[in-house]
C-alpha cells in the first residue's frame, strides 16, 4: 500500500471515513480539505452494479453541467463546405478535414474535444487507434458525431462532459472547480447524478449505484449519501 503524504494524512483526519455525507456536506467539505496551490477540478466517481462485458450493460454519455466546468474546451471540428462554415461562424478552435487528420496522425493534440459531421467519420475513423486510447474520438451517443455542429459546439463550450464507465462499472466525470460557489458544484453533481440514474441498463439488478464519492485533485475522497440525493 502506497505511504500516504503527512499533508493528505493531515486532510483525512478531517474526513469521517465511516460516513455517507449529503450531497451539500460533502462538497463543502471537498473544497475545506483542497489546499494546493491551484484551483483543482472536483470530480464526482459512481461506482455501479452493473457488467461492462455486456453490450447491453455499458454506460456512455454526455450532460452539459449548468455551472461550467470551470474551463475553457478547445474544439476541433472535421467538416467541409457549408458546415466547416458555421463550425467556425459557431465558435470552433479548428476547422478542417484531411489537413487536422495529417496533423494528428503527426502528433498535435492542441485539442480538447473532436466534433465531426457523419460524412467525415470515414475519414476520421483512420484515427481511430490514435484518438481512441486517449477518449477523443467522436461518438453519436456523446452528440460529437452530428450535422448540428452549432450546437455541439455551443453545447461543449457551455460545460459538456462526457461519461463513461470503465471496466469495473466505476464512471468518473468532473463537476467543476473549488473556486465556484458550493451551491452551483451541488447543481453540477445533480445533472450528473439524474443523466447517470437515467442511463440505468433494464438489465442490471439490484443496488445500481453501489457507492458515490466527491474528491478533489489530490484531496481525499469523500462518500455520498446517494439515497439522500433529491433530482427535481
Amino acid at each position: 500500500m502506497a505511504k500516504r503524504s503527512k499533508r493528505m494524512q493531515e486532510l483525512l483526519k478531517l474526513v469521517d471515513r465511516s460516513k455517507l455525507y449529503p450531497v451539500e456536506e460533502a462538497i463543502a467539505l471537498a473544497q475545506k480539505t483542497s489546499n494546493v496551490k491551484f484551483d483543482a477540478t472536483v470530480e464526482v466517481a459512481f461506482r455501479l452494479n452493473i457488467d461492462t462485458r455486456k453490450n447491453d450493460q455499458q454506460i456512455r454519455g454526455a450532460v452539459v453541467l449548468p455551472n461550467g466546468t470551470g474551463k475553457t474546451q478547445r474544439v476541433l471540428v472535421f467538416a467541409k463546405g457549408e458546415k466547416a462554415k458555421e463550425a467556425e461562424a459557431a465558435g470552433a478552435d479548428y476547422v478542417g478535414d484531411t489537413d487536422y487528420i495529417n496533423k494528428i496522425q503527426q502528433g498535435w493534440f492542441d485539442f480538447d474535444v473532436i466534433v465531426a459531421t457523419p460524412d467525415m467519420m470515414g475519414e476520421v475513423g483512420k484515427l481511430g487507434r490514435v484518438l481512441g486510447p486517449k477518449g477523443l474520438m467522436p461518438n453519436p451517443k456523446t452528440g460529437t458525431v452530428t450535422f448540428d455542429v452549432a450546437k455541439a459546439i455551443a453545447e461543449i463550450k457551455a460545460g459538456k462532459v462526457e461519461y463513461r464507465a470503465d471496466k469495473a462499472g466505476i464512471v468518473h466525470a468532473p463537476i467543476g472547480k473549488v473556486s465556484f460557489e458550493t451551491e452551483k458544484l451541488v447543481e453540477n453533481f445533480l445533472a450528473v447524478f439524474e443523466a447517470i440514474q437515467k442511463a440505468k441498463p433494464a438489465a442490471a439488478k439490484g443496488t445500481y449505484m453501489k457507492s458515490v464519492n466527491i474528491t478533489t485533485t489530490m484531496g481525499p475522497s469523500i462518500k455520498v449519501d446517494a439515497s439522500s440525493v433529491v433530482v427535481n
